[in-house]
Parts: C-alpha cells; sequence; structure tokens
C-alpha cells in the first residue's frame, strides 16, 4: 500500500503537464471555427449588400439623357455605392465596389446593373500560424457580384445589351 501511495504522490505534476500540452490544440479546436464562420458571415452579408444595391439600382430612376430615351449617369452609380456601402461589414478592409450598367446596345436589349462588392478578411488563424513561421496569405478577399433587370422597360426586350454606359469603380472605402 506504501508504495502505490508513494506512485501516486509522486504523478502531481503530471496533470499539469497534460494539460499545458491539450489547452494549445483545444484553443485551436475552438478558434478555427469560429474565424471561419465569421469569414462566411462576411461573406453573406457581402452578398446581400450588392444584391440590395442592384435591387436599388434596378428600380432608380435614369437621370441622364433626354426625356424619351434616359440614360444611367454617375450619380446613379453613387446613389447604388452609398447604399452597398451601407450594408457590407466593416471589419473587412480595402472594401471596393464597382456598379455597372448595361443599355443601348443592341437596339431594344434587356437594361441590366451589375453590382460587385469586395473586401479583404484577415483571418486570425493565419496569423496564429504566421507566428510559428507558416507561410500564409495575409488575408483573403471576398467578393460578390449581383444583376438585376432594369425594372422599367418593356417585357419584349429579350436579348441582353452588351455595352456599359456606366461603368464606376470605388475603392479602398
Amino acid at each position: 500500500m506504501k508504495e502505490l501511495l508513494t506512485k501516486i504522490r509522486n504523478r502531481k505534476g503530471q496533470s499539469i503537464v497534460e494539460l499545458s500540452l491539450i489547452t494549445p490544440l483545444l484553443l485551436v479546436a475552438l478558434v478555427v471555427p469560429a474565424d471561419f464562420g465569421v469569414a462566411f458571415f462576411a461573406a453573406n452579408l457581402t452578398n446581400t449588400a450588392a444584391r440590395e444595391g442592384a435591387r436599388i439600382g434596378s428600380q432608380i430612376g435614369k437621370s441622364g439623357g433626354v426625356d424619351t430615351d434616359r440614360d444611367f449617369t454617375s450619380a446613379n452609380a453613387l446613389a447604388v455605392k452609398n447604399e452597398v456601402i451601407a450594408k457590407m461589414p466593416s471589419y473587412l478592409s480595402a472594401r471596393s465596389v464597382t456598379v455597372k450598367f448595361y443599355e443601348n446596345t443592341p437596339a431594344n436589349c434587356l437594361e441590366m446593373i451589375e453590382v460587385t462588392a469586395s473586401g479583404n478578411y484577415n483571418f486570425y488563424f493565419y496569423q496564429v500560424l504566421r507566428l510559428f513561421g507558416a507561410t500564409v496569405p495575409s488575408y483573403r478577399t471576398i467578393s460578390r457580384t449581383a444583376q438585376f433587370a432594369y425594372r422599367y422597360q418593356p417585357y419584349s426586350n429579350d436579348t441582353r445589351c452588351t455595352a456599359t454606359t456606366v461603368n464606376t469603380s470605388y475603392t479602398n472605402l
């Protein structure tokens, strides 16, 4: 019995060693899914922002051209950009928005708006890997594009327009 008690007393440090070896693995197992979950959420918010911008742009009143043939302008693109940026997550770096209005070519074509929203997400896990000497990228670019047909046009338009009258990119927002 004395020998058993002596062996048990000599194993007091074993628990601390086991805990110190397991703790980093547990932290990684908790941080990695959370980090990728936040990145997935950021991508979802970026997709929603692009889709919402395209929806707003498809219903916006054209402000350029003549009364019989209105055209989209850069002011229309700026209004769409402001809506997209308001809905994008602020923790994305180097955010950018591109607004394209397709109209007029060929004749009687289906007018479209295309909105592309993008930004860089800095993974926390990548930063931790860099501390240990791994070569991983500093960030991942999240980019989403949405297209909508312009709402106020004849339904007989079935061929998509190919020419862009407005193609504006806003970067580092």
